[in-house]
């Protein structure tokens, strides 16, 4: 018998059965570097045929020059549908990324798990989705959701790190066929699991348009989770933002960003890039008020900052808490402990500067020295206050026409009192922001 004839015929049927994940795997990965690992594994016994590498295709590659795992679901076959099989191989594979501390790169499309082992395939969907969670602030991993991703496969998005949607990409827990029966309408994939659609979902999710721009992406973020710095822009003066310092005015001052979660609580913008060459994890506020939503999204991005060691930047413009019965009934109490818990965690530098208003426990929260920020600044045209102004000036003036609201902000809301107290490094021009900053993170980051 030809051995070598017959295991090229063989290879030759696997690709064939993965033309399209293959594509979309040579898209990602750098020119002729994957390997493909457990090629021929697969669930013969229980279906008494080759199902060409179990729906999944698993290996090791390089991205811009950087080691990396992946995991790449083959639509082709059986829908991805996951078997017991189908989990241990791609368990196999987050075992050795654990073991050579190698990120890993999921992409995912899958209709869920495949009918025919019962619980079997309930004890695999446990074992990976417990090594994936395993591996969570050990190495980076990132999900690319390449089509329809149902059922127990879609809990993989919400531990990866950094979520790509592509345009066709789709996340539900269930079938959209199932949701449509539930709401009583027929609903379009894009309307149930779609980027826009999951608003409340907290994903740190990113578009892109292909498979390409993902992998552009992540070459980005292994330089910024790796620490390196790169050349720093020119540190010119912002003289726009004494006019106004709002998050679209700010936002320009990161260097090379990319914006996560972007279709989820838009009222903070949580953003990975540079400052002055230094990779750093920002949050801008844009007119905030705490609630239970916004809350989680920062404490989420709070820890991605903590686990790979990336300083933590916030520019506080925050009136406190949401005045509402909803608000009051949430989780937003429970919520603002556990971004205390994850901020005291963060042994990098955590930087606070006051941009617009921090008042209440806008301030507590996110200014103040004794929450553990190594510097804390404002902006001269800030206001740092125990109310935000409107209430500040009815209580103690009581009204709240223009000349009340100056005066209250003239003398209570002015930043330099804060100062005063000590518990502000400093009140700056906000043309000057950047450069501040940089010094700063000079100063904390080796």
């Amino acid at each position: 018998m030809d051995k070598i004839g017959l295991l090229r015929e063989r290879k030759a049927a696997l690709v064939q059965a993965g033309e399209k994940v293959r594509a979309e795997i040579s898209a990602l990965a750098d020119e002729e570097s994957f390997v493909e690992l457990s090629a021929f594994s697969f669930s013969e016994e229980e279906y008494g045929k080759s199902p060409a590498g179990e729906g999944v295709v698993t290996g090791f590659c390089t991205i811009g020059g950087d080691p990396f795992y992946v995991v790449a679901q083959n639509f082709a076959q059986d829908l991805g549908g996951l078997t017991k099989a189908h989990c241990e191989k791609i368990a196999k594979t987050l075992n050795a990324a654990e073991k050579n501390e190698t990120p890993v790169v999921w992409l995912l499309n899958c209709r869920g798990a495949k009918l025919g082992e019962g619980v079997n395939v309930l004890e695999g969907i446990a074992e990976l989705l417990l090594k994936a969670t395993q591996l969570k602030g050990t190495v980076p991993q990132y999900a690319i959701i390449a089509g329809e991703v149902y059922g127990a496969a879609a809990a993989i998005a919400a531990i990866a790190d950094v979520v790509f949607f592509l345009k066709e990409g789709a996340l539900a827990v269930s079938s959209p066929l199932v949701l449509s029966a539930k709401a009583g309408k027929e609903l379009k994939k894009e309307e149930v699991g779609g980027y826009q659609a999951l608003r409340h979902a907290l994903l740190p999710a990113v578009t892109v348009k292909d498979v390409e721009e993902a992998a552009a992406h992540i070459r980005f973020l292994t330089g910024l989770f790796s620490g390196n710095t790169a050349d720093a822009e020119l540190n010119a003066p912002a003289p726009v933002l004494e006019t106004k310092a709002g998050a679209a005015e700010l936002l320009p001052l990161i260097e090379d960003r990319l914006e996560i979660g972007a279709n989820c609580a838009p009222e903070i913008k949580t953003v990975l890039g540079r400052l002055g060459g230094i990779a750093v994890a920002a949050a801008v506020f844009d007119g905030m008020r705490i609630t239970a939503e916004n809350m989680k999204k920062l404490r989420n991005f709070a820890e991605l900052a903590c686990c790979y060691g990336l300083p933590f930047v916030l520019f506080v413009d925050c009136l406190g808490v949401e005045e509402s019965l909803a608000v009051n009934d949430s989780s937003v109490l429970r919520e603002i402990a556990e971004y205390l818990n994850i901020l005291d965690a963060i042994d990098t530098a955590k930087i606070s500067v006051v941009t617009g208003s921090a008042a209440g426990l806008g301030y507590s929260l996110f200014a103040a020295k004794s929450a553990g920020y190594d510097y804390t600044y404002a902006l001269a045209t800030s206001r740092v206050s125990l109310f935000e102004s409107r209430k500040g000036a009815e209580i103690f003036y009581g009204g709240a026409d223009g000349a009340l609201l100056e005066k209250y902000d003239e003398e209570h809301a002015d930043p330099v009192n804060a100062a005063r107290g000590g518990y502000l490094d400093n009140v700056i021009e906000p043309r000057f922001l950047k450069q501040y900053l940089i010094a700063s993170l000079q100063t904390l980051v080796r």
